[in-house]
């Protein structure tokens, strides 16, 4: 949708009007990608739920939906075997078969290229908490993450 201005010929911010935008096309955008970490794993969902990195590019495990369930939310699905990314109010990230509010996750595109992925329902002391995995490819705990941390960041790469 266009931004649209007053008609006013002052030029001051105050006298700027902007209608809000509408992205609800965006909504049930589906795309198959591997999350791929700044710090080189990819993300894996396991057969069993367990969520951890691999550096293996053709693991069938790694190979994720991401459906946007609502504008800037996304949920998190092995194609594979269809568990749902999910993290519980600790900060814990898990796989699950079971849709729910656990499994949504805000999706922002930082500075760098890479993209966040903060829980949409939980926070810690008003925080959001990220989905991260540390240097031995491991889920790091929500609470202990913030998207300043390269290990916040993962690439979406398309799917070959």
């Amino acid at each position: 949708m266009p931004v649209l201005f007053s008609s006013s010929s002052s030029s001051s911010p105050s006298n700027v009007h902007r209608h809000a935008r509408s992205y609800h096309h965006l909504e049930g955008d589906v795309r198959w990608r591997r999350l791929y970490s700044s710090n080189q794993f990819f993300l894996r969902i396991g057969g069993d739920g367990k969520v951890e990195g691999t550096r293996r590019k053709e693991g069938l495990n790694s190979i994720v939906e991401i459906r946007s369930v609502q504008v800037g939310t996304v949920a998190i699905r092995s194609i594979h075997n269809g568990f749902y990314l999910a993290m519980n109010r600790k900060g814990k990230v898990y796989g699950t078969k079971a849709y729910s509010p656990n499994c949504k996750f805000k999706e922002r595109i930082e500075e760098n290229g890479y993209n966040t992925y903060a829980s949409f329902h939980w926070h810690h002391e008003g925080r959001p908490m990220f989905l991260s995995l540390n240097s031995k490819g491991l889920p790091r705990r929500g609470i202990r993450t913030r998207w300043q941390h390269l290990s916040t960041h993962f690439l979406p790469m398309l799917v070959s």
